[in-house]
């Protein structure tokens, strides 16, 4: 007698999809569909190096998922929970026995006036490549202005003025928010070698857009040619339009072995899963560990296991600085930045390393799943205390379907 494959189907074909598409593939008797609306794989964390003309942030998926896998060049418009099937742009729908929820995020919806017509935003492949082009067409000493210093922001400003434009960073308060004080002095000093103009502090919040000029709060007007918005992720509307419960940003909200607290047959991994209502920062470091857990979580049950908690491992944030430059801003077990960092040329390698080490680990993945075990690393109950400290001694748990 011939045992039933179980069909996962696995919507999204960024860090947390393609590690879970491939951890899948450990047991034979499971078949996996990966849906992406693009046929590469994008590398996201090189996005602003697409921007500055030094890579292109695309990865064949030949090189990154399993063959094992069946890649489905589509987009998803609906998830039917109690039918268990998704509904597909091109008007075709696939049924599943288990569906993970990895769609990712992107560029979040700005609310400034005038952003949304003049800004150029590069949370996604697509708007990058807008991008590229535009600076392509402008002067070399065009005026450039970039919005937000978080860590795409700081690095889209020192890719671009390494190219030799003129950037102004426009920070709307502290220059890297997440850095330790003495890392963050690292950073405006490289920044300041580039020659990027920093406005940071009180009075830097943008109020206004225009198509040549950034005012601030402040009462200041930046002359901007090209301006660059960076601030903020927002995610996929898929699970609200699919009834679906979710955060107020519209993650899905999930227990802590990242199962719906719908549905125990849909699991949700990365940038769009919030477990517990309290989901870890949106990273590439977050979501394929995340993914790994999300493929563990369907494992043990189809094996009839209870599926193992979250247990989410943070131990730096790294940002470029250039190609020559960059920093390693360490990081305590609650992911706080503590003093430590590397920064310089070894910072540049160490973030280098983990560029390439992001596809190395998809790939390894692929070829010998079940290989990756960065999830399963213990920083002493880090998570469980996180949730103690928010006052939610017991996470929200999934209901299985009516």
């Amino acid at each position: 007698m011939t045992e039933k494959n179980t069909n996962v189907v696995v919507i999204g074909g960024g860090y947390a999809g393609v590690m879970a598409a491939n951890r899948l593939t450990r047991r034979g008797d499971v078949s996996v569909t990966l849906i992406n609306p693009r046929p590469s794989f994008v590398h996201r964390i090189r996005l602003h190096q697409l921007v500055g003309g030094t890579d292109d942030a695309v990865v064949e998926y030949r090189e990154v998922l399993t063959e094992r896998a069946s890649l489905l060049v589509d987009t998803a418009t609906r998830v039917d929970a109690p039918g268990r099937y998704v509904q597909l742009a091109s008007g075709a729908s696939i049924g599943y026995d288990y569906l993970i929820y990895a769609v990712g995020s992107g560029s979040a919806d700005p609310t400034v006036p005038g952003a949304a017509e003049f800004a150029y935003p590069i949370g996604t492949l697509e708007e990058a490549e807008r991008l590229r082009p535009v600076f392509d067409a402008a002067s070399p000493t065009a005026a450039v202005t970039v919005v937000g210093a978080g860590p795409t922001g700081i690095e889209t400003a020192a890719e671009l003025a390494e190219a030799g434009r003129a950037v102004t960073l426009v920070c709307g308060g502290a220059l890297g928010p997440y850095l330790h004080a003495r890392g963050r002095r690292s950073v405006a000093r490289r920044l300041t070698k580039l020659g990027v103009t920093v406005l940071e502090g009180p009075g830097t919040k943008v109020t206004a857009v225009t198509r040549d000029a950034v005012r601030l709060s402040g009462g200041r007007t930046v002359a901007s040619e090209v301006t660059v918005w960076t601030v903020g992720f927002g995610v996929p509307d898929l699970a609200t339009r699919s009834g679906l419960s979710t955060d107020a940003v519209g993650r899905l909200l999930t227990d802590e072995t990242l199962t719906s607290v719908d549905d125990d047959r849909i699991v949700a991994a990365g940038d769009s899963a919030a477990p517990s209502g309290l989901p870890p920062r949106m990273s590439c470091q977050a979501a394929m560990p995340m993914g790994a857990r999300a493929a563990d979580t369907v494992l043990s049950r189809i094996e009839g296991e209870r599926p193992a908690a979250l247990n989410q491992v943070f131990g730096a944030q790294c940002i470029s600085l250039g190609r020559g430059d960059g920093i390693f801003q360490f990081a305590d077990r609650f992911d706080r930045a503590v003093w430590f960092n590397i920064d310089g040329r070894l910072g540049a390698k160490l973030k280098e390393l983990v560029c390439s080490g992001v596809v190395k680990h998809l790939a390894e993945e692929a070829h010998k799943p079940g290989g990756y075990k960065l999830h399963l690393m213990s920083r002493g109950g880090a998570r469980q205390r996180v949730l103690e400290t928010a006052g939610d001694n017991t996470p929200v748990t999934a209901t299985s379907p009516v």
